[in-house]
């Protein structure tokens, strides 16, 4: 099930909230879980239960940290937590990727290749996996105790809003708030704007351009001009900004109308003056997960500065990783690593003296060359896409799909519109507003009916809809 589909629209989500808002606020958590474990049902029914099984057995392990009074012990008890989740990180989402590519070197050498069936991936593993490292790291590093029921530590790996395709939620941030939370009126009207402000920047923009896209990036690429290259990368860009950052707008609504507050995903990155800044402002919350948990262990800044260039490779490579298990993503982190090594070596300074235009420009379209590499996950089809859009192929272009352009404006106009000042305040009124006056209620409910209608249409009249990063 996803957020933008008609079941969820007209009928999960109105009869979640109905309950949802009418029982005693002491079920309110057990109708959250049981209607986010239907709602994973819904798309992958055998893998619940592998999910909830997990989940448990790492509920008691992190309470054995907890209770244990030797580091050692404490530790062991860490490794094993580890070891459960990585362990099927590594076995549903990487076990079919070694496979492969083991049997093509042994097939290179002469030697059968090894018999497997293939691992089928469970729906959204990379966002709850993580969430579950972060509990077991901050009750390890007494950042904040353990939950005091296994019902909030379910509530807080499964809760739907989040569950497939984060923002990821650190432990320590969302703790108390499994148990005690306030709902007010306010925080559920603008809890529901943000949530149509997500679902019109999905529906009406990030799948427009993917029409476009996949019109260009998956038919006989040998026929593609330069020009018809470069508008199909534009289109993917626009592509996965809209339809993630949609989605992370909409698991911020849902949440804020239950009570909970979940963390910034974005924050306009294709403003960005150098790739460090990028990393700054998109999906934030996994640049902040690999920084906590994973570049800082390594030493962080604080080693020499080859050791420090390492940390950034392996950083940025095992994030390209996490994204799916394909070399083009291993390819798309590494290139990432290497422009962040480059960027403190000299490019921020040089790009600093180019101005702001030149600078946002530039780090923009390396930005793009890094999603060509990311979109196209077959080598010779991503050889192919990058020789043509630096290699000038004077070929017919191809026919652009109706209301392309128009939407394609519309999006770069959101994309830059923080950029200026009255763009800025528009942002702190759309998005981090805290109470409503009663001369904007009627403001916001318009703005939303309007932008739920046009989704929900859109939705209706076509079967196109969908999301990048369901796979992950």
């Amino acid at each position: 099930m996803v957020f933008s589909s008609v079941i969820f629209l007209l009928y999960f989500l109105p009869i979640f909230l109905l309950v949802y808002y009418f029982i005693d606020k002491k079920f309110k958590n057990y109708w959250i879980l049981l209607a986010s474990s239907f709602f994973y049902a819904w798309g992958a029914p055998r893998f619940i239960f592998v999910v909830l099984g997990t989940a448990i057995i790492d509920y008691c392990v992190v309470n054995q940290i907890h209770k244990s009074s030797s580091d050692k012990k404490r530790r062991a008890w860490l490794i094993c937590s580890l070891f459960l989740n990585l362990g099927m990180l590594a076995y549903f989402k990487y076990a079919n990727f070694f496979v492969e590519n083991l049997n093509a070197l042994l097939e290179q050498i002469g030697v059968n290749a090894i018999g497997w069936t293939n691992v089928l991936l469970p729906i959204g593993i990379s966002f709850y996996i993580f969430q579950s490292i972060t509990y077991a790291v901050d009750v390890y590093r007494r950042v904040h105790p353990p939950v005091a029921n296994i019902s909030h530590y379910l509530l807080y790996i499964l809760s739907f809003p989040q569950m497939i395709a984060g923002p990821i939620v650190k432990f320590n941030a969302i703790a108390d708030q499994l148990a005690e939370r306030k709902e007010t009126i306010d925080d559920q009207l603008l809890g529901f704007f943000r949530f149509c402000i997500g679902l019109a920047k999905k529906v009406l923009i990030a799948n427009v351009m993917a029409v476009q896209a996949d019109a260009l990036l998956n038919g006989d690429l040998t026929n593609l001009s330069t020009t018809s290259a470069w508008i199909g990368v534009i289109a993917y860009t626009f592509q996965i900004y809209f339809d993630f950052s949609g989605y992370s707008d909409m698991a911020i609504g849902l949440g804020r109308m239950m009570g909970f507050r979940f963390p910034e995903n974005f924050n306009s990155p294709y403003l960005s003056r150098s790739i460090s800044e990028f990393w700054r402002r998109w999906h934030m919350t996994l640049g902040g997960f690999m920084k906590e948990y994973l570049y800082i262990p390594l030493g962080g800044n604080r080693v020499k500065v080859n050791r420090l260039y390492f940390n950034l490779i392996i950083v940025f490579t095992l994030s390209g990783l996490w994204h799916g298990a394909s070399w083009n993503f291993v390819l798309w982190g590494a290139f990432h690593g290497v422009f962040l090594i480059l960027d403190r070596m000299f490019l921020v300074k040089l790009l600093d003296k180019l101005g702001t235009v030149v600078s946002t420009v530039i780090t923009f379209l390396i930005v793009v060359v890094g999603w060509a590499i990311f979109r196209m996950e077959n080598f010779e089809g991503m050889k192919l896409v990058l020789k043509k859009m630096f290699v000038p192929q004077f070929l017919p272009s191809s026919t652009l799909q109706p209301d392309f352009l128009l939407v394609l404006v519309i999006a770069i106009f959101f994309s830059i519109v923080a950029g200026f000042k009255w763009g800025m305040k528009l942002e702190q009124q759309v998005f981090f507003k805290e109470s409503l006056s009663i001369k904007q209620l009627p403001i916001i409910l318009f703005v939303s009916l309007v932008l739920l209608f046009l989704s929900v249409s859109t939705i209706i009249a076509s079967d196109f809809n969908p999301f990048i990063y369901f796979r992950f």
